[in-house]
């Protein structure tokens, strides 16, 4: 196994059409890399120039202590899953399993024939590595769970037998890094459940670099040990499931990331009697005095800001409730709009008003914005309180709150805590 080095490395189609740019990034020895963002952001044209099917515009591609900007893919020492399998239809499982052992050592008939009558040293080593080839195959199939298949052809499978197979091809040979292009798109969503954990078992077992593509953030999050978040040929965040989750570098890994998305809220940031305050879209809260106003603000009394809250750190209150805890800030009154049962949790839409006070003398209209409460089912209160068309209290567990900027879209708070 190797680690994946990428050195300024961009990708520029015809048109002036960039959809990689000067992109690096290092991708540890044994480390399950994912690259994640919507359509169109560059994650597979990043994945297919490591591959070596996409020519590097600029920039340098290392695996290990090679550069292999220039490389042929067949000597990069990888293997490759597609979202569409790649299966050799008129071959058995056994066969598109073997077929990469059985070319690396030593192609059809004629190229042995030739090889024992030119080198028969080099022509007995590859035979020993031949004969190796039915264990090997067996002992992958075991591993992904379809020994019993081995003699069937692609068409008498399912798609996840299939998906399996693909998988079984790239893990036989052993290379020094595997690349996944969605391979679980076209999968049903139980079968997808199950090809992740056995993907992530697979990871452990192998103890392999692996880099996998999707565009679904579940499977970002449960698979990567580090995820990079893309967006128009751009690396927005590199972390660890949880930082990119709970601490997003702007507002686009914010409002990417998370089912529902983080709810984010326009308004104004305003330093009035030493307090610092977010007000906007019928809401207001006084933030805790951590936050340095000197940072935030950038020397000025005022600043447009968006406020950003996870729907889990959303508390919904009857009109007259009070909260049970200190951390958690009233901020708004607000009516709820829908509420989405969800099984074990439900998403209580709540729309806030859109009148806000700012000052004695000003008040501000703000369009209308709706917040998104997750409360889990167990909850009595969620089914027995709660109902569409209520008049509710909002408040926000503060120390979970961020700030982006209007302009930037960075998030403030990161900008702090690195002054």
């Amino acid at each position: 196994m190797a680690k994946v080095t990428l050195i300024r490395v961009s990708k520029t189609y015809s048109g002036n059409n960039h959809a990689v740019r000067e992109l690096s990034l290092e991708i540890a020895d044994r480390e399950f890399l994912v690259l994640v963002g919507p359509s169109g952001c560059g994650k597979s044209s990043t994945l297919r120039m490591i591959a070596g099917l996409e020519e590097v515009s600029s920039g340098e591609i290392h695996i290990g202590d090679r550069e292999v900007t220039g490389v042929p893919p067949k000597n990069r020492d990888i293997a490759m899953v597609f979202q569409n399998y790649a299966l050799y239809p008129h071959m058995t499982v056994y066969k598109n399993i073997a077929f990469g052992l059985e070319l690396r050592y030593g192609g059809n008939f004629l190229e042995r024939f030739l090889r024992r009558l030119m080198a028969p040293a080099k022509a007995r080593e590859l035979e020993k590595l031949r004969a190796a080839i039915p264990a090997q195959v067996q002992q992958t199939a075991q591993a992904l769970g379809i020994q019993h298949l081995l003699d069937r052809s692609p068409k008498q499978l399912s798609g996840g037998e299939r998906q399996r197979v693909a998988l079984g091809r790239a893990i036989v040979r052993k290379p020094a890094a595997f690349l996944f292009d969605e391979p679980l798109s076209n999968l049903d969503a139980k079968l997808r459940v199950e090809t992740r954990l056995e993907l992530r078992k697979l990871h452990q077992q192998l103890n392999a670099t692996m880099i996998y593509v999707t565009h679904d953030q579940v499977e970002a999050m449960t698979l990567g040990d580090r995820i990079v978040v893309m967006d128009q040929g751009v690396i927005q965040q590199v972390g660890t499931p949880q930082q990119v989750y709970h601490q997003p570098l702007n507002r686009f890994v914010a409002g990417f990331l998370g089912s529902p998305p983080m709810n984010l809220v326009p308004g104004k940031l305003i330093n009035q009697d030493s307090s610092l305050s977010f007000i906007g879209s019928g809401l207001r809260i006084e933030l805790e005095k951590t936050y340095r106003s000197e940072v935030l603000l950038d020397n000025t009394e005022e600043r447009k800001v968006e406020l950003g809250i996870r729907a889990e750190n959303v508390v919904i209150l009857a009109q007259n409730e009070t909260p049970s805890s200190s951390d958690v800030s009233v901020v708004a009154k607000a009516t709820i709009a829908m509420i989405e049962s969800l099984g074990d949790s439900e998403l209580v839409h709540c729309r806030l008003n859109a009148t806000t006070q700012t000052t004695e003398k000003e008040t501000t209209e703000t369009n209308e914005i709706t917040l998104i409460g997750k409360l889990p089912i167990s909850d009595s209160k969620s089914k027995a309180v709660f109902k569409e068309g209520q008049q509710v209290q909002i408040g926000l567990l503060q120390k979970h709150v961020h700030l982006f900027d209007c302009d930037s879209g960075l998030n403030l708070q990161e900008v702090e805590q690195s002054s």
